[in-house]
């Protein structure tokens, strides 16, 4: 839904409200899908939230509220009688209960645990028995099983009966009498078959599967690599806990691609929307990755003090170069780190690949440091020295060229090779991206300029 449109349902929801026109609000919120009946609740006041949910119907309610902020579920599961709690969770998948009691404060996750069935109440706690971000976390135990000695009719017999409480049907899992799996069949295999036929014939056995204390961010490449819609999770074993669904799996990749994003640009990910964070909130999140870089980027300024006698002698005009040369290097490194990380985080590149990287990036950086020198030389020479007047003799540029080459290709080596190095050592590799990787090049940067320059320049001085 578009803003504008949802600005225009939420006056006419407003003006319906104000004339009591609760017929009128029910037909056109339950026409509603989901996700646009919690956008337009959204934007509804606090005193109006709850008068337009209990107009939804029972299934709408759910789904409804499965899509709504965590602030405004609180908000209605405080104001719920116990008969609209237990009616809007019995209507829910297992695994959207559990994301939203993992949110919610101890009283409110006791109401919701109270309503709740003793089979729920056991199957939730199951869940939440599981390793935080592991994929027993976001699995469903909401699937079809079958036995491998069922015929296709006794399959759909078992589908027609137990589908209304299932996430999905059209994915179906053998187990046996241990609750061992050993296949998968599809309802399109079903279809395919005569009822007669066991589906032991025409099972697929080679199961594609993840454990449910692997991490939930493996479970998403998994599906992701093999096109599946549906990935099974089995304990240590191979019995049969849950399902992953491509619903959860896209919830688990925007989370990663948002923590990687702040990781990235150094700051502290929060499960919160921006306008949801108080101000408090974003400053605990930004504050110590802005102290740590300031107090790294310090190592630059003792550089320039140790080399500033030196560089001032051999030309004060080197200085001007410096900004330069530290972006230019930060900024190479840093395109080679985001696309290390990008490529890690799709499982295109792993740590055992360091050497092809390394040995791709140095030919990379050696063609663009070629063209920066190149382009440089000629901007000062020319340019800053010809146009300008400016005293940039040919040796100065020629100083700086060189300089800049070496920069590029330390900074694109450096870039490359720290996130496969944090891969290897089980960090996360977007935390040794931009910021961190900007910092090191710019000290390295400056050690090779001064460097450089103490070793290019002197003779030519000597001489003029």
């Amino acid at each position: 839904m578009e803003y504008e449109e949802l600005q225009e349902l939420t006056e006419k929801t407003l003006e319906l409200l104000t004339a009591k026109n609760f017929r009128e609000i029910k037909a056109l919120i339950n026409d509603l899908q989901p996700q646009d009946s919690a956008l337009l609740l959204e934007e509804l006041n606090e005193k109006d939230i709850l008068p337009v949910f209990r107009l939804l119907s029972k299934e709408n309610a759910a789904e409804t509220f499965v899509e709504m902020s965590y602030d405004s579920q609180e908000l209605l599961l405080n104001t719920f009688s116990d008969a609209e709690l237990k009616a809007v969770f019995d209507e829910m998948f297992l695994d959207d209960t559990v994301d939203i009691i993992e949110e919610m404060p101890a009283n409110v996750v006791k109401r919701i645990i109270k309503q709740s069935d003793a089979e729920t109440r056991n199957m939730i706690n199951e869940i939440l028995k599981y390793p935080k971000d592991s994929a027993g976390t976001i699995m469903t135990v909401e699937y079809v099983s079958l036995r491998k000695n069922m015929t296709v009719q006794e399959c759909f017999n078992r589908i027609r009966q137990v589908a209304v409480d299932k996430e999905t049907i059209y994915n179906c899992y053998v187990t046996d009498d241990k609750r061992k799996l050993i296949g998968t069949v599809t309802v399109k295999d079903l279809l395919l078959h005569e009822y007669e036929t066991p589906i032991s014939e025409f099972m697929e056995t080679d199961v594609i599967s993840v454990e449910a204390t692997d991490d939930k961010e493996f479970a998403a490449q998994q599906i992701s690599k093999y096109d599946l819609s549906a990935l099974p999770v089995v304990d240590s074993e191979n019995r049969m806990v849950g399902i992953v669904t491509v619903d959860d799996v896209l919830d688990v990749m925007e989370q990663e691609a948002t923590e990687d994003i702040s990781i990235m640009a150094a700051v502290t990910p929060s499960t919160d929307t921006y306008m949801e964070q108080s101000v408090w909130q974003i400053w605990k999140n930004r504050i110590p990755w802005l102290l740590i870089l300031m107090i790294s980027a310090t190592f630059t300024g003792l550089i320039i003090n140790k080399f500033e006698g030196n560089l001032n002698a051999l030309s004060p005009l080197l200085f001007a170069c410096i900004p330069m040369l530290m972006d230019t290097g930060g900024n190479a490194g840093s395109q080679a780190s985001v696309t290390v990380i990008r490529g890690l985080a799709l499982d295109e590149i792993r740590p055992r690949d360091a050497l092809k990287v390394l040995w791709k990036e140095l030919r990379v950086s050696a063609m663009l440091a070629a063209c920066l020198a190149v382009v440089c030389f000629g901007k000062l020479y020319l340019l800053d020295g010809l146009a300008f007047g400016y005293d940039y003799t040919w040796y100065i540029c020629l100083a700086v060229s060189l300089s800049l080459f070496a920069t590029v290709v330390l900074a694109k080596t450096v870039g490359c090779l720290m996130p496969l190095l944090a891969k290897a050592c089980r960090l996360d590799p977007a935390v040794v991206a931009s910021p961190f990787i900007t910092t090191i090049v710019d000290a390295l940067s400056l050690i090779i300029f001064c460097l450089i320059s103490m070793a290019i320049l002197p003779p030519f001085l000597a001489a003029a």
